[in-house]
């Protein structure tokens, strides 16, 4: 067997206990053994700001743009405000955009997996996270990933008890693992 692909997590949410971060650890907890999850924090980056990448970058910027490129692809977990993107992801998402020419999301396969406590699931956040990957040219999978009513789905102790949803990450993990065979550089 080759070595596991490293996946860098986003969680839009800073919350330690968010139920977005438990989603996306149900799904490492769920995926196959060729992919290697690694969380990769946004909560301490500077708001972007182009006159830094002109002078002298953050080291925070620094960073997170040298784990995004040391990874193989990239997890988006999202939740929504106000029917879009938290403003620490979009930030993120801008951080490791930049300097212009040299995004390190550049080609990482991607996929997004979005969360509420409401039904929709954070539909308008997956999809406009959806529109700036597109722009990042990062290889989306299509399979969307909404979990919704997401507080009845785990215990005091944050483990994943909802069977259909263990039922459906553990099918979005498998798909995402092929996606990022199929689509990360070798």
């Amino acid at each position: 067997m080759s070595q596991p692909r490293t996946v860098a997590v986003i969680v839009g949410s800073l919350r330690k206990d968010s139920v977005t971060r438990k989603v996306a650890r149900a799904i490492e907890a769920l995926a196959p053994t060729n992919l290697r999850f690694e969380e990769v924090p946004i909560g301490d980056l500077p708001l972007y700001n182009q006159e830094y990448d002109e002078t002298d970058p953050p080291a925070a910027y620094q960073a997170f743009r040298d784990r995004i490129r040391a990874a193989d692809a990239v997890l988006f977990a999202t939740p929504e405000y106000n029917r879009g993107l938290p403003g620490a992801l979009k930030n993120a998402i801008d951080v490791g955009s930049r300097p212009y020419g040299h995004s390190a999301w550049n080609g990482k396969p991607a996929a997004v997996v979005s969360v509420s406590p409401g039904a929709i699931g954070a539909f308008g956040a997956n999809h406009q996270l959806r529109q700036s990957l597109v722009f990042l040219n990062m290889p989306t999978l299509q399979h969307e990933a909404y979990v919704g009513n997401a507080f009845s789905l785990f215990s005091e102790t944050g483990e994943l008890v909802n069977e259909g949803t263990a039922g459906f990450l553990t099918a979005f993990a498998q798909t995402f693992a092929d996606w990022v065979e199929k689509n990360a550089a070798t």
